[in-house]
């Protein structure tokens, strides 16, 4: 004689729980979107920028330069600021890939928030620095403030 075997059937609780919480979940996005609940970003302003040019110099520092007048910045010296040698090779990296120009400065900005923020205007490639920590995002900050002089 054959016997039949039961079958294993998924809980049925379990699947009305899920269709439940699938079904909260819809409703909540859609109240927070019909009411701008929880989603709204604080406005921001821009408290400084400034347009950078970063240039490899042969003993293996960097010379970072401000784009409107062609002055000195800094000279980040060879194997220092990691961070930011890392940020900015990885973004003309990225302008090759994409075979933009290599002469359009970088926009570093500090906003209101407390962010500070470096955008490639050729990739459109924007950078929250503050995300990677107070000091790598300093190394940035430096460089709104720096004094410029004459190369």
């Amino acid at each position: 004689m054959s016997e039949t075997i039961p079958r294993p059937s998924f809980p049925r609780g379990a699947l009305i729980g899920a269709a439940a919480l699938i079904g909260f979940a819809m409703l909540a996005a859609m109240f927070g979107r019909i009411t701008g609940a929880g989603g709204q970003m604080p406005t921001t302003n821009m408290v400084s920028e400034r347009s950078l040019w970063f240039e490899d110099r042969p003993d293996g520092g960097v010379t970072v330069l401000d784009a409107h007048n062609n002055r000195l910045v800094a000279i980040i010296a060879p194997g220092t600021n990691g961070f930011l040698r890392a940020t900015v090779r990885g973004l003309a990296q990225e302008r090759r890939r994409e075979d933009t120009s290599t002469r359009t400065p970088f926009q570093l900005t500090a906003w209101s928030d407390g962010r500070l923020t470096l955008l490639d205007p050729t990739t459109l490639r924007h950078i929250d620095l503050e995300a990677f920590g107070t000091t790598n995002a300093e190394a940035f900050a430096q460089l709104l403030t720096a004094q410029e002089t004459p190369r």
